[in-house]
Parts: structure tokens; C-alpha cells; sequence
């Protein structure tokens, strides 16, 4: 935990543990969202894996972004979560997304 708390710049366990909580909602929510967004754009799983799944995570992986954003402000951490997702837009080459 130490290392990890160094790494991400964090002080206390508190706020490790708050950390965890909200990539664990996000996590949870994101998905629960997934099903009734293919659903309504009419994808199901009859249409073959191909299709269902690579739609549902493009459905899934911006839902994601906002969502860790915004529990992160939720829970009081949004300067580590909106650091943490510029972060991994540079990351991925995906970094023109975000206005510095």
C-alpha cells in the first residue's frame, strides 16, 4: 500500500480506501448502464458476439471516463481522478480529448 500511495500521491489509508470504493461504483455502474444502452440501440446477443461486445465496450469505455469523474468528485477526489484521467487519455494517444 505504501508504494502504491507513493505513486499516486496520496497521504492517508482514508483516502486510498475512498479510491478504491470509487473505481468500484464506477466499475459496477458503467456496466449496469451497458445493458440498457445496447438495448436500446437494439443490439443483442443474437446478433453474434462480434457485434454485441465490441459495441457494448465502446458503449462502456467513455460511460466509464465520465463516470470515474464525476464519483471522483462525488466522493471528494476529483483533483486525483481528473489528474488520473488525463493521465490515461495520454496514455492511450487519446489525449487531444481533454483541454489542458
Amino acid at each position: 500500500m505504501k508504494k502504491l500511495k507513493e505513486r499516486w500521491n496520496i497521504e492517508t489509508n482514508w483516502q486510498l480506501m475512498i479510491i478504491f470504493v470509487v473505481f468500484a461504483v464506477t466499475g459496477s455502474t458503467s456496466a449496469k448502464f451497458a445493458g440498457p444502452t445496447t438495448d436500446f440501440f437494439g443490439i443483442t446477443k443474437e446478433m453474434g458476439w462480434y457485434i454485441y461486445w465490441p459495441f457494448r465496450i465502446l458503449v462502456i469505455f467513455p460511460l466509464y471516463q465520465v463516470l470515474l469523474v464525476f464519483f471522483g468528485w462525488l466522493y471528494g477526489q476529483y483533483d486525483f481522478f481528473w489528474n488520473f484521467e488525463k493521465k490515461m487519455l495520454r496514455a492511450m494517444k487519446l489525449g487531444f480529448l481533454i483541454k489542458n
